[in-house]
């Protein structure tokens, strides 16, 4: 192989990489920034408890002063440290990107005038809501802000046991370790905003995969097929079988669309083969080509 051609395929490798990243920086960016506001504008002025890293740095604050933006960079900092051999070097260094960021913002946004809202509950709504985005943006690209995130993937990789689960009991733990310093009503209203942060997120991760698993039956599959491929720019799949009760040998395409791909495929069948069978169900995710990549797992 030639100098020259190494170069070319050194080059078009280093495009690729570009590219593929550039997605997940921007989704990090905006993700950091959102959950800042959030915590800085909805969850420190009222005097609300949060989840993992940066709960513990309300905890910390209301104790000792301590800035949350410090007890973030040392507390993230100290995971990595503990577990980074365990991680991959994309997760790692992402992971210090988002660290960086969220302590950046949390400097830059601490003397900034937000409104002041005097319904307590309504608050809680809205941090959880805009935390819960934030949150979500940063988990689609397959990366973390940090804190207990951490800590569930090394202990995935050492013990081969999942302790998603137990994340749960961590953060209900924190929020419940701040009463003496906040009282029950403030604890109370950071376990509804808890709620709902992680029905938002759910949310935000859903809406980011979601396709619709597509079979159709059809007597012109051919034509259906061609369709798909050159009208919707997605693959599919044929699959023969035979009805169960006239046993006679039929073809089925199988094929994931977007939702609006998924509309247009209807009104195509619908005016061209009103007779074809169709069935649609969500698909709550996608991986491979074309989807969801298996480096962002």
């Amino acid at each position: 192989m030639t100098n020259e051609r190494k170069f070319r395929l050194l080059f078009k490798k280093l495009k690729f990489l570009i590219m593929s990243e550039f997605s997940t920086f921007l989704l990090n960016t905006a993700g950091v920034f959102i959950f800042t506001v959030g915590f800085v504008g909805f969850t420190l002025p009222y005097n609300f408890p949060d989840l993992g890293i940066i709960g513990i740095a309300i905890i910390l604050k209301y104790s000792f002063g301590i800035a949350p933006s410090m007890t973030n960079l040392v507390g993230n900092i100290g995971l990595l440290l503990w577990g980074g051999r365990e991680l991959s070097k994309r997760f790692v260094a992402w992971s210090i990107y988002n660290i960086l960021q969220h302590t950046d913002f949390l400097e830059a946004l601490n003397d900034v005038p937000f409104p002041v809202i005097n319904d307590m509950f309504l608050v809680a709504i809205a941090g959880g809501i805009i935390k819960g985005i934030g949150v979500g943006m940063i988990f689609k690209t397959g990366t973390t802000a940090g804190g207990l995130d951490i800590v569930i993937s090394v202990l995935r990789k050492r013990r081969g046991i999942e302790v998603g689960k137990y994340s749960f009991y961590l953060n209900a733990g924190i929020i419940m370790a701040s009463y003496s310093f906040i009282g029950l009503e403030r604890v109370l209203f950071g376990f509804i905003g808890a709620y709902v942060f992680g029905q938002t997120m759910d949310s935000m991760l859903s809406s980011f995969d979601k396709r619709r698993l597509v079979f159709v039956v059809s007597a012109r599959t051919k034509e259906a097929v061609n369709y798909i491929s050159e009208e919707l720019h997605r693959g599919s799949t044929i699959m023969h079988g035979e009805g169960g009760y006239t046993g006679e040998e039929r073809e089925t395409i199988m094929t994931l669309l977007t939702p609006r791909q998924c509309m247009d495929l209807k009104r195509h069948l619908a005016h061209t083969q009103p007779k074809a069978f169709m069935v649609i169900t969500e698909a709550s995710e996608v991986l491979g080509k074309g989807f969801k990549h298996w480096k962002n797992i």
